[in-house]
């Protein structure tokens, strides 16, 4: 039987390696470098790369698991455990020249996770916990935040880049939560609103359109730090579905404001 605690420190120290890579590479990068994977969605040599020493590195680490990959780098997955690997979350903004972006790196049993790292490579902040134990940045324990009331919160979300069907429900839905909370933040790294929602900076976080990669490893840290994560029905099929919301005390309160308008006909 795989003891999970063993895991954690050399993963730690392969995220933390490869993010010294995406560093130095930041350093040089030019936007002749970038590549379009469809509209909007953009890559580059340093993501590649990124993948393929963290998938070698993974394999090291516990050889009988699979992979689930944003850059498709090794695609197979296997029965019990399937790591599931960001190599560069926020890749608009690393191209750009914007300072937020991050490793999302996660580690699941069958359908559960069971390890979550999000590393945030400009301000070297290394959010994780494996199950069975607490959540942590920097050795520091981590929780969510006390808020509990929206009109005192700080939220987080994502703009819809490609797909702009549900535009409108979500804009009545950012209309609704600018009037009635501290405001919302665009981070442009789903896998960074999340830790940042783990460790009690952000209140709230929602998006749509995301994928397994985006959120693993951070909707596992939310909820290790004590907060809770749905999709959009006030359901568990966050990872796979395609929609999150996450949040401390807050989480029934927006997730009430979201299904308002996003159940609405119009």
């Amino acid at each position: 039987m795989t003891d999970l605690s063993t895991l954690l420190e050399p993963t730690k120290t392969l995220v933390k390696q490869v993010g010294a890579f995406i560093r130095k590479e930041s350093e040089d990068f030019k936007l002749a470098d970038i590549e379009h994977k469809g509209f909007n969605d953009l890559v580059s040599y340093v993501d590649k790369e990124a993948e393929k020493k963290l998938v070698a590195g993974c394999k090291e680490i516990l050889p009988s698991a699979g992979f689930i990959t944003e850059e498709g780098t090794e695609t197979e997955r296997q029965d019990e455990f399937n790591w599931i690997i960001d190599p560069l979350d926020g890749t608009t903004n690393f191209t750009h020249g914007l300072p937020i972006y991050a490793i999302s790196l996660a580690l699941m049993r069958h359908d559960k996770i069971v390890m979550g790292i999000v590393y945030e490579i400009n301000k070297d902040e290394c959010f994780y916990s494996v199950k069975g134990e607490k959540a942590f940045c920097n050795e520091k324990e981590i929780n969510v935040s006390p808020i509990n009331h929206l009109n005192d919160s700080l939220l987080a979300t994502g703009f819809p880049y490609y797909d702009f069907d549900y535009m409108n429900k979500y804009l009545k839905i950012l209309n609704e939560l600018m009037q009635t909370t501290h405001g919302l933040r665009r981070m442009g790294s789903a896998a960074v609103d999340l830790a940042y929602v783990a460790c009690g900076r952000f209140e709230g976080f929602f998006e749509y359109n995301l994928n397994a990669w985006d959120v693993a490893a951070g909707a596992f840290l939310v909820q290790q730090a004590g907060g809770k994560v749905s999709d959009f029905k006030g359901d568990d099929d966050y990872i796979f579905g395609r929609e999150i919301c996450a949040g401390g005390t807050t989480h029934e309160s927006l997730l009430k404001v979201i299904r308002k308008h996003w159940e609405a006909k119009n």
